[in-house]
């Protein structure tokens, strides 16, 4: 061998020699390969794609890092539509072949395909690349101390034996339903099962269908535990790419994970959409680890979610009772014919109009429920002559929780909304009336939801809840009949 080959065999060792001449062997082989070539992955990058699946060309980071860390192996890639056998997102895992939309692609100049069904994420077509994480997880930073637990409530009996039911069937890997009235303080029964799966180094998801929830729930979790980082991912929600081990997300967003979760809780689990959405409860499957448990809260379970429970033999916890001890107010009802007639003619009509009157005189705050947002709109200025701090809000609106905190802090009298905030919401002495409780829109879980709105509070027990209609419905007669059953429950 001449002097001039061994020269260069010596410089291209020296270039790419280890960085660390540590003699350690407890490293992986995938850690030595990775410092070998002097290349060690960014903490932020690991830590925000860990459990995601993701737009490889629309990320947090520069186009260029991203296909370095694609050329090193460190990403799975796969189309976000795949075509063959057949068609299916690999999204929203959606294989309905009317939910494709196929057109000629200026991009790949193909005939190309996207999925209509989760197209609100972003539109993602079949020559569209989705990137997945795939080196080891990383262990959570916190270490079993350090996982500090704020809150210094204390339970009562009910939520006591419902929160070690829970705890019980989560060591287990075993599902779990929580079936409590609206009120029944069914967040602070799940502190101390997610403290236990926190301080195992485990990583939660509470999963909702509906943003308002995740917004109420954010801040509550934040001041119960303050040492680790927790995300609140929701639609127009920013980027955090730390690595959270409590996320709180609308199950649109757990389209964006795959075998992520160690805990997997759906509150709400009969609010719409998911209860309507295939793909939704598919979402929630696919973002949860092999195996990982699911509870599963709400005031009103379906029956097919009640018969899934006994039929799967999962953890079942029952709640009759508010936390405060207090009965759940019961609907009355008040005939209010022609209403929207009424509105068109730009008049309220004179029963609501006494109503709000009263709970102007009364100071209460309250709310009322529309069946549409035509008619709320309608129906807005009227309102505001009466009292301006009176406003509308609907799931468009970019100012809802700006109104709603407004009327939490005493900053405005009232608000008109359709069924957004039938959930997830709570105002101190809130009174309610519910405009067209005969409508289709206000099914009797609905009507039960909205109406838990009202008597939360433990110096404000009880209140006014008034199903205001043109005829009653079953479904306000089955709403009315399941809220004086639970006030029977002992």
């Amino acid at each position: 061998m001449s002097t001039t080959t061994i020269s260069i065999i010596k410089k291209h060792y020296r270039l790419f020699r280890p960085i660390s001449t540590s003699k350690s062997t407890a490293s992986s082989s995938s850690q030595k390969h990775t410092r070998y070539y002097g290349f060690i992955p960014e903490p932020a990058i690991k830590n925000f794609f860990t459990g995601r699946i993701w737009s490889r060309m629309n990320t947090p980071y520069p186009q260029s890092k991203i296909e370095t860390y694609i050329k090193r192996g460190y990403f799975d890639i796969t189309p976000a539509v795949i075509t063959e056998p057949k068609l299916k997102c690999r999204r929203c895992l959606n294989e309905q072949r009317p939910k494709f939309i196929s057109f000629h692609c200026a991009k790949c100049q193909k005939t190309c395909h996207y999925c209509r069904h989760c197209i609100t994420m972003g539109r993602m077509c079949s020559c569209d690349e989705l990137i997945m994480w795939k080196k080891e997880q990383p262990r959570s930073r916190m270490q079993k101390s350090q996982v500090d637990f704020t809150w210094t409530g204390k339970l009562t009996v009910h939520q006591q034996k419902a929160a070690d039911e829970l705890l019980t069937s989560l060591k287990q890997n075993r599902n779990h339903l929580i079936h409590a009235v609206c009120g029944a303080g069914k967040t602070e029964i799940l502190f101390a099962p997610i403290y236990a799966s926190l301080k195992a180094g485990k990583r939660v998801c509470v999963a909702t269908p509906r943003t308002d929830v995740v917004l109420e729930l954010y801040p509550r979790f934040q001041q119960v535990f303050q040492q680790i980082t927790i995300h609140a991912l929701y639609g127009g929600a920013q980027n955090d790419t730390q690595f959270a081990q409590l996320i709180l997300a609308t199950t649109h967003q757990l389209y964006r994970f795959e075998n992520a979760f160690d805990v997997m809780i759906v509150d709400e689990a009969d609010a719409f959409p998911y209860t309507y959405d295939e793909a939704l409860q598919r979402a929630v499957m696919k973002a949860r680890k092999a195996k990982a448990p699911i509870a599963f809260v709400t005031a009103t379970p379906s029956t097919k979610l009640l018969i899934q429970q006994r039929n799967e033999k999962w953890g079942y916890s029952f709640i009759a009772r508010r936390f405060h001890g207090q009965l759940l107010p019961v609907p009355r009802y008040q005939a209010l014919w022609n209403y929207e007639k009424v509105f068109y003619k730009e008049k309220i009509p004179q029963k609501l109009k006494n109503w709000v009157e009263q709970r102007l005189q009364n100071q209460q705050p309250f709310l009322i429920f529309f069946p549409t947002i035509e008619l709320m709109e309608q129906a807005t200025p009227l309102f505001q002559h009466i009292e301006p701090t009176i406003e509308s809000v609907h799931s468009e609106d970019p100012d809802r929780k700006e109104k709603v905190m407004q009327l939490r802090n005493e900053e405005r009298k009232g608000l008109l909304t359709t069924t957004i905030l039938e959930r997830g919401i709570t105002i101190k002495n809130v009174q309610v009336a519910v405009v067209g409780a005969d409508n289709p829109v206000f099914t009797s879980s609905a009507l039960i939801q909205i109406s838990g709105r009202v008597g939360r509070n433990m110096h404000y027990p009880s209140g006014d809840i008034v199903f205001f209609h043109h005829g009653i419905t079953m479904e306000m007669d089955q709403a009315r009949k399941k809220i004086l059953e639970m006030n029977y429950y002992e």
